[in-house]
């Protein structure tokens, strides 16, 4: 039976929430009502031009998308949460400079912690049961964190979370751009919040950072040029015209969120905390790129790094130091144009003739970060 009595208003019962998702350790958390998100139509816009690259399944899940209640029949809110993993570092500090005699990669801020879901799923999954069990017999409650159909960039705007900004992520005044999202689909009626406005302002900061114009206009993203995409997302050769752009970065790309100036707000979460990895931090490029199986898997299991295996991880190191490495990286870099994972040879083999001519003068096709 539940706890609660039938005629427990709304916003009574919304509160509740707020309290619940505040014990399980959520920075922040948001309601909003079901109705479809007023993004649709941008976004069926961007799979139709093909902006959204080789991400299949969301064409795929277009409609369910769009539509909450094709996700949960019988949908009336949805709550979305927010787990801050800003480590309270000035942006100035986000590339790290290399040692004496090491050539150095750069990871997102959020995957140098352990997997987010992981880290999330617990307190989703009590957040999600609490929901249940305020409503009548037969409540419904589904959680996801960045795994369901859900446009939950535009729904964390519409249950004042934070607001999208013009680099298309959520942005919020007390916690930056550095948190991540969670959300739980109900057919409990809970009370909604006041939606967020935009703040952006005149500012293009974050547009002018992107090193690949992956933001080619306010609120609107190629992913095709993005370097979390083609680090991350990209299953196969990254394009040789954006090899230079990425840079030494490895997994992912903070560029455009660091430029945000919503950041000097952030602060460090509660949740994320004790998932820290400082050993990602600042990796090691020819360590990393010494790696085999069973050592990769040791590494990075647990860690948003994993998803990416190591071919993916491998072919990343291998551009980064094809940009950033020495004629000292150079013994590394040979013996992996030799590993028996084609994708990683190829991009070794690049990563050898572009320090080749960076170091003869001729510094054809290079960058540094």
């Amino acid at each position: 039976m539940s706890p609660w009595p039938p005629i427990e208003p709304a916003r009574q019962r919304a509160e509740a929430v707020r309290h619940r998702a505040a014990e399980l350790g959520f920075d922040a958390c948001g309601i909003t009502t079901s109705v479809p998100p007023g993004s649709g139509d941008a976004f069926r816009r961007a799979l139709a031009e093909g902006r959204h690259g080789e991400m299949s399944w969301l064409a795929r899940n277009a409609d369910r998308r769009t539509r909450p209640d094709l996700v949960l029949p019988g949908v009336r809110s949805v709550v979305l949460v927010a787990a801050s993993y800003g480590d309270g570092r000035r942006d100035s500090e986000e590339v790290p400079s290399p040692g004496p005699g090491r050539s150095t990669g750069l990871v997102a801020r959020y995957a140098r912690h352990a997997d987010y879901h992981e880290i999330l799923a617990p307190g989703l999954t009590a957040l999600a049961g609490f929901i249940e069990a305020m409503g009548p017999e037969g409540s419904r409650a589904v959680w996801y964190t960045d795994t369901g159909p859900v446009l939950e960039r535009d729904l964390g705007q519409r249950a004042g979370l934070g607001f999208v900004g013009k680099h298309t992520g959520l942005i919020s005044r007390h916690w930056g751009n550095w948190f991540l999202i969670g959300e739980v689909l109900t057919t409990v009626d809970l009370a909604p919040d006041r939606p967020e406005r935009n703040h952006c302002g005149r500012c293009t900061r974050c547009l002018d950072a992107c090193p690949t114009g992956a933001l080619p206009a306010p609120f609107t993203l190629d992913a095709r040029r993005c370097i979390s995409y083609l680090t991350i997302e990209l299953k196969g050769s990254i394009p040789e015209e954006y090899r230079p752009l990425v840079g030494n970065r490895i997994f992912g790309c903070d560029d455009c969120l660091a430029a945000c100036p919503w950041n000097r707000f952030a602060r460090e979460g509660a949740r994320m905390r004790s998932a820290a990895r400082p050993d990602l931090g600042q990796p090691d490029l020819v360590e990393w790129l010494g790696l085999d199986e069973p050592s990769f898997r040791a590494r990075f299991r647990g860690t948003p790094l994993f998803r990416t295996k190591r071919r993916g991880v491998l072919r990343n190191v291998c551009v980064a130091l094809g940009n950033v490495g020495t004629v000292a990286d150079l013994p590394a870099l040979q013996a992996a144009s030799g590993d028996a994972e084609p994708l990683v040879a190829e991009h070794a083999e690049w990563a050898i003739g572009q320090i080749r001519r960076r170091e003869s003068g001729s510094g054809s096709g290079t960058t540094g970060v």
